[in-house]
This record gives C-alpha cells, sequence and structure tokens, in this order.
C-alpha cells in the first residue's frame, strides 16, 4: 500500500502544509490500489461550492467493500476512500447559505465525497451541517451507524416499553447503538454475538451498555439452551439481521406472530431461508433497510431532524461508541488494524493534527 507522510515545503520562504489523500484508480485489495496522491486545489471555489478541512474518518467495513468492488453503489474512478467523516468548513462559494466558514459537515450517504484526505471541496448537496457540540469523533461517525439503528427501532414495529428485540451481529457499531437506544426506549434487546476468542471482553462490554440477554449462534439454536437464557422475556417483536445465513433464519424462528425480520446487512454472503411456517402460520413479515436508500428517499429535513436527535443522546451520554483513533500519516497500520477479526472498536482518521 503505498502511503507516506507528504513533507512540508517552504516555498518563497513562507511555510506551507503538503496535503494527502487517499485514492484508488482501479477496484482490488486496499493493500494494492490505495494511493496518497496530492488533495484537491479548493483555492478556487464553484458558486454552489464548499471547502473543508477534515477532522475525523473511520475505516468502514462498506467502505473496504466499496475498494474491493464487493458494495452495492461504487464510486466513479478514480475515487477517494471512506464514505463518512466530518471535517470543519474553511470557505463557501458565493450561492451557499445552508453552511459556512467554522461549521461542522459529514457528506451525505453515498454522495461520493471521499473522506479519507486532509482537505476537498464538494457541492453544497453532497454535505449536510453537524452539530459540533458533541466530541468530533462521534460526529465522524454519527451519520451511518447509529442513523440505521435509529430507523430500525422506529420504522418497521410500534415497539412499546416492555417489549423485545433480537439481533443477531450485537457486537457491530449498529448493534451497539441499537442496544443503548433500545434501554432508551425501555425495550428488552437479545443480542446474538459468536463464539469470542479467550479473554475476550465482548459480552460484558455489551452488558454494560444495557444488553438484557447475549447468546452465541449455538445457544440460539438450541430451544431447551435459549429458553433459559431468555426466561422472562416476552417473544421478540422485532428481529433485525446483518449477517445473513443460518443465523438469521435462527432470529426469525424466535420472533412472535405477526413480527418482523429486518435486514440491513449481510456479512456471511449466504442467503436467507425461511420455513413457510414461520411466513404462514406465524404471518412474520420480512423486510431490508439501508441507510443510503433512506436518505435518497426522504427530504432532507428528516435526516436533519434524526441527526440532531442522534446528537442530543451522544451530547447526554445515552449513546457511547467505541473507537480506536490512528494518525493520518499511519494509514497503512489503521487499515491493517480495521481489517483484523473480532474487533470491538471502530478505526478512526485522525486529521484534526
Amino acid at each position: 500500500m503505498l502511503v507516506r507522510c507528504i513533507r512540508a515545503f517552504r516555498p518563497g520562504g513562507v511555510l506551507y502544509r503538503a496535503f494527502a489523500t487517499v485514492r484508488y484508480h482501479q477496484r482490488g485489495d486496499p493493500a494494492d490500489v490505495l494511493r496518497l496522491e496530492a488533495d484537491d486545489d479548493v483555492s478556487e471555489l464553484g458558486p454552489r461550492e464548499v471547502a473543508v478541512k477534515m477532522l475525523f474518518a473511520p475505516i468502514n467495513p462498506s467502505d473496504i467493500n466499496q475498494v474491493e468492488g464487493s458494495y452495492g453503489v461504487l464510486p466513479t474512478l478514480p475515487a477517494v476512500g471512506g464514505n463518512e467523516g466530518v471535517g470543519e468548513v474553511t470557505a463557501v462559494g458565493s450561492d451557499v447559505t445552508r453552511l459556512a466558514v467554522g461549521d461542522w459537515a459529514v457528506p451525505m450517504p453515498a454522495a461520493g465525497f471521499g473522506t479519507w484526505r486532509n482537505v476537498g471541496k464538494a457541492d453544497v448537496s453532497m454535505l449536510q451541517k453537524c452539530p459540533s457540540d458533541i466530541p468530533a469523533e462521534y460526529a465522524a461517525t454519527i451519520g451511518v451507524n447509529p442513523c440505521t439503528a435509529y430507523r430500525l427501532l422506529r420504522d418497521f414495529e410500534t415497539l412499546r416499553e416492555g417489549d423485545t428485540v433480537i439481533q443477531n451481529g450485537a457486537n457491530s457499531q449498529v448493534g451497539v447503538a441499537v442496544i443503548q437506544m433500545a434501554r432508551d426506549m425501555g425495550v428488552r434487546t437479545i443480542n446474538v454475538v459468536r463464539e469470542r476468542p479467550p479473554g475476550d471482553n465482548t459480552v460484558e462490554l455489551l452488558k454494560s451498555l444495557g444488553a438484557d440477554v447475549v447468546v452465541t449462534p449455538a445457544v440460539l439454536g438450541v430451544a431447551d439452551d435459549y429458553a433459559e437464557a431468555v426466561a422472562g422475556l416476552p417473544p421478540p417483536r422485532l428481529g433485525l439481521n446483518c449477517v445473513g445465513g443460518s443465523i438469521a433464519t435462527s432470529v426469525a424462528k424466535q420472533l412472535d406472530e405477526g413480527g418482523a425480520l429486518v435486514s440491513y446487512g449481510g456479512m456471511s454472503l449466504r442467503p436467507i431461508t425461511l420455513p413457510a411456517t414461520i411466513l404462514q402460520d406465524k404471518g412474520v413479515r420480512c423486510d431490508g433497510f439501508w441507510i443510503t436508500r433512506w436518505t435518497q428517499d426522504r427530504p432532507r429535513e428528516e435526516r436533519e431532524a434524526m441527526i440532531a436527535d442522534v446528537a442530543e443522546m451522544i451530547k447526554s451520554g445515552r449513546l457511547r461508541s467505541f473507537l480506536e483513533r490512528h494518525r493520518f500519516t499511519q494509514f497503512s497500520q489503521a487499515m491493517k488494524e480495521a481489517r483484523k477479526p473480532y474487533r470491538s472498536r471502530k478505526v478512526l482518521l485522525d486529521m484534526s493534527r
């Protein structure tokens, strides 16, 4: 992976910082195709353009999939890596009224504004103002995972205090947000995580956030063991799937009559197979969710209200994330960390220093 630190230079005796952008010109293994190149020239802006200095940007699994070419939406090449992050507005075009210098801005999902860079510019329609009274690290990750959890708990079932939700991939960033948001709603959670290596503290971590029950797929697949684990909880009204395959089937089998199974990912790359009895006899409904599609179909004002609501949860301490910061100049190491299995912390690139 050709990523290196660009030195500062001193033309005409004045010290300038040389910036860098992580770009790819073809799809493939990130270690082979990512390149460090010069940032966009932001000295001149069109009437609708906004210049930003990036502060933080995560490395998400979907970002890696996009570089590899296996994601649902692929940018035109050459492309800048990364889809999520937060930047500070440094200049605006003459027609821009929605953003001002000093504002924090986050990219709209699938807008095509790559975030693995120091500076950049984009049409104002590609960016959205973000509250600046929360930690910048949290602002960098507010638009995808927490918002996905927010919508999953609101758009498919009318959940009431005392209801139960079951989810697989519970240690994912969406899963962690679901646990905390459900706790605030008075909704109980049954959380499925795969077997962990010795010394792993995932179960304790999830319970510290409010998880009521944490089980492995092995327990989920044995009726007596599962019944013992969830004793005292009503059958779940809502099932959330980000894995697919047999684990998704097992989640669906636990749903109450008329419940809903919502898929928002498929990390196993395996199809979901549901017995006819689940659909016919129990009336379980199946649906799917993708925050990118939701954003495209909804008014900007509705997304802004959601971002504000999630930001308030963060500000009040009701929503926590587990993040691991890496200097942007150490991108290669950050990418290696992001691709390791059994991670509980999101890798975050720090461009603020």
